[in-house]
């Protein structure tokens, strides 16, 4: 049952389409200001661009678990790669906003076809326990790097392309799995595969679009009645699809699960820990090309240190929670991640690189630690039975984490830069449609600056780029709380919690219990001859004996101390 080196190679295989989705997850954070120059979206139209692929992909990934267990989780897996080979080329043609938003939503739909049958396909490739629990580990390891490296990947593109091209990853990765997929990855279908119900899906996506729609609206143009319908729209919305699930006997997600606390608090800790993570970095991205001024490339260069920081953390986790438990290790990440957000409050206009790249360091250190043992602690608090929907809902977790990451995190900031630029802040000079493409975006007021006199466009840019990183420190605070919240969560509700090791492995620190049997096979005393098992060899019974002291036998004597 032990995986070999096919399968190893197939997981190689598998990292692909897997980091691919982590890396278009944020590939765009460093082209949002290329994006900007180029298309003119506003602020709410530019968050629609970086996140809508996420929510699409949060919202069909249990829809295409079942689809993949009804039609063959490696034709399904095939046919996402061709889709979003196609999707990205039309995402890298788009020639307006309406266009580009939409390529990306088809792109987020043909994601949700790649990471559940990549999750089922190594669950079936490795049946080994332990070598089960390697292979997950790596899997989430490239999402996490996917989503690391995406900034870097894009500055790379961006400094000789323009900026469609950071789409055009998806074509190679789609050209491998087509090829070498068909040859190193198992089919596999579910003769049980359950339903699917298109209400469900439906119900899905119209409950986080018009809450988001309604939080991107209030952060823009400030509380008003049509934000707030959205909000009220999709809140409703979300009761019903919770009442349909709990009546459903196959439901998209099964909600029971979430009355175990080891399951909720880490599904909790893996969906607001890459909403930290995801939210920060797509700000910073902003700050340290429109604030400090750096190229795309250089920008991406600065990640770096990140992205290692992240890698080694999640490396060393495992081991770490072998040694204690998993809730003390991701409390801890948690915990440790503070200090580097505490730093990136200290950032202004002149600190230079150094001090927000160290402060990101240390809290992707941190927080990918704890990323690195939730999907192992989802999947082993739930019941067998219902192990392949907590992974289910912790790939969605996953996913809406990092969409909904983006867009508060850019609401918050976008509420804060407004603030500052509002009324009589700009300097006297602005136009009135300068003043509003200005309090926009940051890209915005770049281009507004670039096109006035330059005392006028200095100031105009010194107060911007002042609000914008006022912006970053409120994201920042508010990131503080939710990771403190997180840490008393997991050294509360996951005390008790040991780390998972499979049917069948003996207990730390214990040694196997050996049958009886198999000691005799080791000692010699059963043996085999031409497929039969020989009896151990045995001493003939004594006959009784009636020895007195005056008496003994004689050497004639057929009793059975003579014989």
């Amino acid at each position: 049952m032990r995986a070999g080196r096919r399968e190893w190679t197939g997981l190689a295989v598998l990292a692909l389409p897997t980091m691919l989705i982590g890396l278009d997850m944020t590939v765009l954070h460093l082209a949002a200001p290329h994006i900007s120059e180029r298309l003119h979206p506003s602020g709410t139209q530019l968050l629609w661009i970086v996140d809508i692929y996420g929510f699409m992909v949060a919202g069909f990934l249990a829809t295409m678990g079942t689809l993949g267990d009804r039609i063959g989780r490696r034709r399904l897996l095939l046919i996402g790669a061709a889709a979003f080979a196609a999707a990205s080329v039309l995402a890298a043609c788009s020639s307006g906003v309406a266009m580009l938003i939409a390529s990306r939503a088809l792109l987020g739909v043909a994601g949700a076809t790649l990471m559940p049958s990549t999750l089922s396909l190594i669950s079936n490739m490795f049946r080994d326990p332990g070598q089960r629990r390697v292979a997950v580990a790596m899997w989430m390891t490239n999402f996490s790097i996917g989503g690391m490296i995406g900034p870097l990947v894009g500055g790379l593109f961006l400094e000789h392309f323009w900026y469609g091209s950071v789409f055009l990853m998806g074509v190679p990765v789609g050209v491998v799995l087509l090829i070498a997929g068909p040859l190193l990855l198992p089919e596999y279908r579910d003769p049980a595969a359950g339903r699917l119900d298109p209400a469900s899906v439906a119900l899905s996506i119209a409950t986080v679009l018009p809450v988001v729609y309604g939080f991107k609206q209030i952060a823009q143009h400030g509380v008003g009645t049509v934000p707030l319908i959205g909000l009220a729209l999709g809140l409703g919305l979300g009761a019903v699809f919770v009442r349909r699930q709990l009546r459903l006997p196959d439901p998209m997600l099964d909600l029971r699960l979430f009355t175990r606390p080891a399951f909720g608090v880490s599904l909790g800790g893996l969906t607001l820990g890459l909403f930290a993570v995801t939210g920060i970095q797509f700000l910073l991205l902003q700050y340290l090309q429109l604030v400090l001024g750096l190229s795309p490339l250089v920008t991406g260069l600065w990640t770096l240190p990140a992205v290692l920081a992240g890698v080694v953390s999640a490396l060393l986790a495992p081991f770490a929670a072998a040694r204690t438990s998993p809730g003390r290790v991701m409390a801890g990440g948690f915990l440790l991640a503070v200090p580097g957000l505490a730093l990136l409050t200290r950032a202004d206009t002149t600190s230079g690189p150094g001090l927000v790249v160290i402060g990101f360091a240390v809290m992707s250190f941190g927080v990918q630690a704890a990323l690195a043992l939730t999907n192992d602690v989802i999947i082993s608090s739930a019941p067998p039975e219902r192990a392949g929907n907590a992974s289910g809902i912790g790939e969605t977790g996953a996913n809406l984490g990092e969409a909904l990451g983006v867009a508060v995190a850019g609401s918050v900031a976008a509420v804060v830069y407004r603030a500052k630029l509002s009324g009589d802040a700009l300097p006297d000079g602005v136009g009135p449609d300068a003043a509003g493409a200005a309090r926009a975006t940051l890209g915005g007021a770049t281009e507004v600056a670039a096109r006035l006199p330059e005392r006028l466009g200095g100031d105009l840019l010194a107060l911007a780029r002042t609000a914008f990183t006022d912006g970053l420190h409120v994201a920042a605070l508010v990131n503080i709380g939710i990771l403190l919240a997180l840490t008393a969560a997991h050294l509360t509700l996951l005390r008790h919690e040991k780390t998972h090791r499979g049917p069948g492995a003996p207990e730390p620190g214990r040694r196997e219990a050996v049958p009886r049997r198999r000691w005799a096979d080791a000692m010699g005393r059963v043996t085999r001859r031409g497929g039969q098992r020989r009896p151990p060899r045995r001493r003939p019974p004594r006959a009784p004996t009636h020895r007195t002291r005056s008496s003994r036998p004689s050497p004639s004597s057929d009793s059975g101390e003579s014989a």
